[in-house]
């Protein structure tokens, strides 16, 4: 359900459970996890199949416990840390935890019919705990309780517009491919460098 493409100075990691909105399991958030630790290339796109990028995470698996797993924590800080350049291509809504995945990568682009949204309040769940602070970051703490506490429901265009994505496009991961470019033509610890300063 995880794919992994790499090429030179690229990894690409792929939600590939289309059938199921891309939902997450417990064996999913675990690939993913490995997958960014393992990867070792200046840039990393992380995308989805179908026309959802992920609803959240499974409600099946919600019911045994995933919700409060430290795995979802676990993959954030992984992207949050990588040293090379990380960037979110959405191919389509994102929702619930899958919104720390975006949120712990350094750029967002999304497809103009994206919808994005994390509805804990409705689901009595709280948030993972990285995920406030990247949001408020991005864009300001008002509107992050406005997602986070009133369910507010942002379209594609909504989103740019308040920072939460950086770039609206019809096809995302060229447009990451673009934005990728100079971090794989530049030395590896020249990448790393430059992003150790907004640390």
């Amino acid at each position: 359900m995880i794919e992994v493409e790499k090429e030179e100075g690229l990894t690409r990691l792929v939600l590939n459970r289309p059938d199921k909105a891309n939902a997450l399991t417990r064996a999913m958030l675990t690939d993913l996890r490995d997958a960014v630790r393992a990867a070792d290339t200046p840039a990393l796109i992380l995308s989805g199949r179908g026309k959802v990028f992920s609803a959240g995470m499974d409600l099946a698996a919600a019911k045994e416990g995933l919700a409060t797993s430290p795995l979802w924590e676990e993959l954030s800080g992984a992207l949050a840390a990588y040293p090379g350049l990380t960037i979110a291509a959405l191919n389509g809504t994102c929702a619930g935890g899958s919104m720390g995945m975006a949120l712990a990568c350094d750029l967002r682009v999304a497809v103009p019919r994206a919808s994005f949204f994390y509805p804990v309040m409705k689901l009595g769940f709280l948030p993972q705990p990285s995920d406030p602070g990247r949001m408020s970051a991005l864009v300001g703490a008002a509107r992050s309780k406005e997602i986070f506490m009133a369910g507010a429901k942002i379209d594609g265009e909504t989103a740019l517009a308040w920072g939460l994505l950086n770039a609206l496009a019809e096809d995302p991961l060229g447009q990451a491919a673009d934005w990728a470019s100079d971090a794989i033509a530049a030395a590896p610890a020249h990448a790393s460098a430059i992003k150790a300063l907004f640390s």
